[in-house]
């Protein structure tokens, strides 16, 4: 059984997906907690750097937000041949539209760019680009087509648009009132560019469930079970455009709790775990640092029946799958070192490697297979919006400091420092 649950308690909602009856995604929205990925802000240049090729952007959320050269060149300036230095594009003191494409972190800003886009359920409108695009996952040549001719018939004003996965097969009709709604949402940004004061959030990404709702609600989903009805009511109200054919799926169920459903509550404790065990007798090691994810895969208690080459890659091709899921569970991004058990044949490497690339295609986060290292590292990045799960749960241990080691009591410390 497939299906998206929201748990209100009190201040937080808990939001997750399950499917096969496992849980795939789980998010904790804090209602209190200032959320800022999607949001576009009217912020103030506080200062350029020059020798980082970047700017500090104040948009009024306490820390800076972080604005990178080229996410704030126009894009049609991206291409062309010629250096383009921060200090041409921005200076000390300008106000400057721009939006939220990274959450803060506990040592970091926001990350912001002033290429603006508004994500519907179908269409990504791009205001700033007259390109249309597709999902890459879209692959069947009559509707890639179909679908460029309706992004041709239906721009407007030379602002592009990106069609989503879900657009697939989806009336003209639709796919238009949605790229004209997120039209009017624009113009509504536009007029307010020019008004004090500054910082100033100008709009806001509507909220978490909603997003998970718009983003992941389809027709591989059986059923939405929330136990608010104020949270009910709000998702039928916005039937139409933004959550088509709802009716019928939505259950209120004011009894539901995450902590009466073993799967789920099982699904989050292997989530916090260092370590995931295969069905195999094998397992694989996750450990999060703040520069990458390191990902360890061995054979543990998993002995094979044939041979050694044959034991290795079943499983490697284990771990590539368990891998996917856990990256998802995990919400982790950025760049991912994978360490797959040594493979010694070039056609055993690119089944796991097509296997790995298949399983983490039902992501709705990008992630990018960039190759293999001369070491046999796996090297692959996902896009980071929001902070990963263990940044909900877990805290650096007052001993170590997140080391995960301890200076050994027993050694005379006397024979190493005088």
């Amino acid at each position: 059984m497939n299906y998206i649950f929201i748990d209100s308690k009190d201040s937080t909602e808990i939001i997750g997906i399950v499917e096969n009856n496992r849980l795939v995604e789980f998010y904790i929205d804090e209602r209190d907690y200032r959320k800022e990925a999607g949001n576009i802000y009217r912020g103030r240049v506080v200062n350029v750097l020059p020798g980082m090729e970047a700017a500090f952007v104040d948009i009024g959320e306490g820390r800076n937000a972080y604005l990178y050269v080229k996410n704030a060149v126009p894009k049609e300036m991206i291409n062309q041949n010629e250096q383009i230095n921060i200090d041409d594009v921005v200076s000390n003191g300008e106000e400057i539209i721009v939006q939220v494409i990274k959450e803060a972190s506990q040592n970091k800003g926001a990350k912001v760019t002033a290429h603006i886009t508004l994500p519907g359920r179908f269409v990504v409108l791009t205001p700033f680009s007259d390109k249309i695009s597709l999902s890459r996952k879209i692959d069947n040549d009559e509707e890639i087509e179909r679908l460029k001719q309706i992004g041709k018939d239906m721009q407007k004003d030379n602002m592009g648009l990106i069609f989503r996965t879900k657009a697939f097969g989806v009336e003209k009709e639709l796919l238009m009132d949605e790229y004209n709604m997120l039209i009017d949402i624009f113009r509504k940004i536009e007029r307010e560019r020019n008004f004090l004061p500054c910082p100033k959030l100008i709009y806001k990404e509507i909220d978490l469930s909603h997003q998970i709702i718009r983003d992941a609600f389809g027709h591989k989903i059986d059923s939405i079970i929330l136990n608010d009805k104020e949270k009910y009511d709000s998702l039928l109200s916005f039937q139409g455009v933004v959550f088509p054919k709802l009716e019928g799926k939505i259950y209120y169920d004011k009894d539901f709790n995450i902590f009466s459903q073993d799967n789920i509550m099982k699904g989050i404790q292997i989530a916090l775990e260092r370590k995931v065990s295969l069905k195999s007798g094998g397992y694989i090691v996750i450990d999060e640092t703040e520069a990458l994810t390191a990902i360890d895969v061995n054979t543990g208690k998993f002995i094979g029946d044939k041979n050694l080459e044959d034991t290795v890659v079943k499983t490697n091709l284990e771990a590539a799958e368990e891998i996917s899921k856990q990256i998802r569970l995990r919400n982790i991004g950025g760049i991912i070192i994978i360490d797959f058990i040594d493979m010694k044949e070039e056609k055993d490497i690119s089944v796991v490697l097509e296997k790995l690339q298949d399983y983490l295609s039902h992501d709705r986060n990008k992630v990018n297979i960039i190759g293999i290292t001369k070491l046999g590292l796996v090297e692959l990045t996902r896009k980071k919006v929001r902070n990963s799960l263990s940044s909900k749960f877990i805290t650096n241990c007052p001993y170590c400091n997140g080391r995960g080691k301890i200076l050994d009591r027993s050694i005379d410390k006397t024979k190493f420092f005088w």
